[in-house]
């Protein structure tokens, strides 16, 4: 059995072509084998807070310190890193939005990103505990930004890249679905192209 853990983050529903990228390669993953579960986080429709008083305090506090609120919010973090420990497979949504993630992608990053849990801090240095997965990113976007002049503005991909490593998730593809504001035909390439790759990825995996 593999679990697939499916976290999607654009606000715009099912015109979202991150989504659907996205949702159709863990469908295919899923498809391998009969017992393959999707656990589907879409953060579009149902936001993660972002961090405030009450959620930072709470993750930095024993159970047994927090307040009646502080215990709520550190349930809910706990519950999203479950999730993530317990997927064998991540995909990860998102449009590149002022050269950046979503901000709702980011705040679920924030909540699963959480010292003595997914690292921890050694001697010798920061070690991820969130290991042995295989991790997709879908990003899509009205311009190109895989290469060519604009690849530097790109700061979405080498984030997530970074911080899904420090995690210990360093076995990461990408599906680019860009070039989207270049015209129907531009568009359509560029779908054409991102399903080949999920096709390619969900084959070999």
């Amino acid at each position: 059995m593999s679990n697939i853990l499916l976290v999607t983050s654009s606000p715009r529903g099912s015109d979202s072509l991150s989504t659907k990228v996205a949702t159709d390669l863990a469908e295919k993953l899923a498809a391998k084998a009969a017992n393959n579960g999707i656990i589907h986080r879409d953060l579009g429709s149902e936001p993660v807070p972002h961090l405030d008083t009450v959620s930072t305090n709470a993750i930095r506090k024993a159970p047994a310190d927090r307040s009646a609120d502080e215990a709520v919010a550190a349930d809910y973090s706990d519950k999203l890193v479950a999730e993530l420990l317990a997927a064998d497979t991540v995909i990860l949504a998102t449009g590149l939005i002022n050269f950046n993630i979503y901000s709702t992608l980011k705040s679920w990053i924030d909540n699963v990103a959480r010292a003595g849990h997914t690292f921890k801090y050694t001697e010798t240095g920061p070690q991820g505990l969130a290991t042995g997965k295989k991790v997709y990113i879908v990003l899509s976007s009205g311009g190109v930004y895989s290469e060519g002049p604009a690849a530097p503005m790109n700061h979405a991909v080498p984030y997530l890249k970074t911080v899904l490593g420090f995690m210990g998730m360093t076995d990461v593809e990408v599906i680019y679905v860009e070039g989207l504001a270049f015209g129907p035909e531009a568009a359509e390439k560029a779908i054409a192209t991102a399903q080949a790759k999920v096709q390619e990825f969900s084959e070999a995996a």
